[in-house]
């Protein structure tokens, strides 16, 4: 063994200088030259004894470094915890739980102010149609429909009905 490392030594400096001329990062270039390393001791037997052994460890560390590029370029770039990227989609959660709200306090409205407010805030009709639809005038139809967006925006910003008096 001691042969060995005596034979593969005197390379060391130019696999770094051809790992970090590879992956300009001298940590991942000297975990390259390690690899390569080992990957030589471990098929020694398999080197031909007459080839050049710089030629030998050189392909080596191409060989290496070509697999790992093909590798990293299929998982894709690593990417640290604190420059994850959020996902391009926010959460719906609260948006549903608002639009449960908001259904909620329509179902607490008098009909009328729930029906007025279904025909002209979702089904888009005008002042005139929905007073020709539920036959009042169209004073009636801008009052009714004022009141129900009041109570509408009470409840859902209290959580709850506020009841209006009865005045005789």
């Amino acid at each position: 063994m001691a042969d060995l490392a005596a034979l593969l030594e005197p390379h060391i400096p130019a696999l770094r200088r051809y790992a970090y001329a590879l992956l300009r990062n001298h940590e991942q270039a000297d975990d390259l030259v390690q690899d390569t390393l080992e990957r030589a001791l471990s098929r020694w037997s398999l080197r031909r004894s007459e080839g050049d052994l710089r030629a030998w460890l050189f392909t080596i560390q191409r060989n290496l470094h070509v697999s790992r590029w093909r590798q990293d370029r299929r998982r894709g770039m690593p990417v640290e915890m604190d420059e994850a990227v959020l996902p391009g989609v926010p959460a719906r959660q609260e948006t549903t739980l608002e639009v449960h709200d908001v259904l909620a306090a329509l179902d607490q409205l008098p009909e009328e102010q729930k029906s007025l407010l279904l025909l002209v805030g979702v089904e888009d009709f005008s002042y005139d149609e929905a007073a020709r639809i539920l036959g009042m005038p169209i004073g009636t139809v801008m009052s009714r429909l004022s009141r129900a967006r009041l109570r509408l925006r009470s409840i859902v910003e209290t959580g709850r009905t506020t009841l209006l008096r009865r005045v005789k």
